[in-house]
């Protein structure tokens, strides 16, 4: 009997013009590939530099061990969650194989995937989550719940002690790892 491929998630994108965006994307296999500070920095600069060159607003984000959560706005009518999930992505996969190459060749098999086109992965394949968000409270609920993720799982007594979540800067502006667009978010206007 043939084996059944696997089903593959998929994730239906809506890029409305005026929608905001909370994004989830995993680790592959949702290993922990987050957990150290450097593979996390290669992720808060990809995401700084998707910033600019898609013109997106950052509302909040949080990166937990094994996945990654943002709140984006994108102003312009026509733009591309995929092309700005891709920017951020094939940076920081770019970026952890050449250090695992260079400095921890053993460290690959983390990432193998045991296909020939696609022989490693950092990131989980799919679409991840995306959920277009037009309502304002959803948007503040949003960025509550993105902020107590490290809170539930125990790695932060409270969302501003998590050095990779916008909670600090929120908080205290210039203090986060990046900056969030905090002038265009639609509770503070």
């Amino acid at each position: 009997m043939a084996k059944e491929p696997p089903i593959r998630k998929t994730c239906k994108r809506y890029n409305e013009p005026g929608d905001a965006h909370e994004l989830t994307f995993s680790c592959f296999k949702r290993r922990p590939f987050l957990s150290k500070d450097r593979t996390r920095r290669w992720l808060a600069e990809a995401i700084a530099k998707a910033r600019a060159k898609h013109g997106f607003h950052l509302w909040g984000y949080v990166f937990m061990p094994e996945h990654a959560h943002l709140l984006i706005w994108p102003p312009d009518p026509q733009y591309a969650i995929e092309n700005i999930l891709k920017s951020i992505k094939q940076s920081v996969a770019r970026r952890a194989l050449i250090h695992l190459r260079r400095h921890n060749p053993s460290g690959l098999k983390r990432l193998a995937t045991g296909q020939r086109g696609k022989p490693y992965r950092f990131w989980m394949p799919g679409g991840g989550y995306d959920r277009n968000i037009v309502k304002l409270g959803t948007v503040g609920n949003a960025l509550k719940y993105i902020h107590n993720n490290p809170v539930r799982r125990g790695l932060a007594p409270v969302a501003e002690e998590w050095h990779w979540s916008s909670a600090r800067e929120w908080e205290e502006p210039g203090t986060g790892q990046i900056s969030v667009d905090s002038q265009s978010f639609p509770l503070l206007r």
